[in-house]
């Protein structure tokens, strides 16, 4: 939350700025000097601005914010690095939304592991009309995806992310299982 910062200096102190007369009275420099206080925290933020908008620099609780601007595909519980990573990645994401490449980048940045994605359609060209169809009559998409320590909540997050994310007219299924152990010798 943006807010007061104790010991913070203004940028632009009301102080010097006053006429000639003030610059000597007491109770005049004290009460600007309250009003810095209270501007300083306004003045860092318009100084710096431009870094607000770069996921990578921006506070988390802005980057947070800035998630919901762009459409990032987030719920807060995400670790840091991983919100901000979805963070700068939502305008690509968007780009490629609906395809198996958008699917499978919008779940690896919300979970940190590349999913299992197994679809109906295919394309294909060919120089004949006619030709065959790829792919199968029947759409279908399911995604599985293997964590190490699976919850109970990420079967929903995956469902939900899915359905943001796949092609509007396929039907879907997900699966989180527990990451297979290879047992040491």
């Amino acid at each position: 939350m943006r807010g007061s910062v104790d010991g913070l200096g203004s940028s632009a102190p009301i102080g010097t700025t006053l006429p000639a007369v003030f610059a000597d009275d007491d109770l005049a420099q004290r009460f600007v000097a309250g009003l810095d206080e209270v501007l300083a925290p306004i003045l860092n933020v318009l100084d710096c601005l431009d870094a607000y908008f770069g996921p990578a620099l921006a506070p988390l609780d802005f980057s947070q914010w800035l998630g919901s601007w762009v459409g990032a595909e987030i719920d807060g519980t995400e670790p840091e690095r991983r919100l901000r990573a979805a963070v700068a990645a939502a305008a690509y994401l968007h780009r490629i939304r609906g395809t198996r490449r958008g699917l499978s980048e919008a779940v690896r940045l919300a979970f940190g592991v590349e999913p299992e994605i197994s679809e109906s359609g295919g394309a294909a060209w060919s120089a004949r009309p006619f030709a065959p169809v790829p792919g199968r009559p029947r759409p279908r998409l399911h995604v599985h995806l293997r964590l190490p320590v699976p919850t109970t909540t990420d079967e929903h997050r995956l469902d939900t992310l899915v359905a943001a994310a796949r092609p509007a007219h396929m039907p879907y299924t997900v699966q989180v299982t527990a990451l297979e152990r290879i047992p040491e010798t």
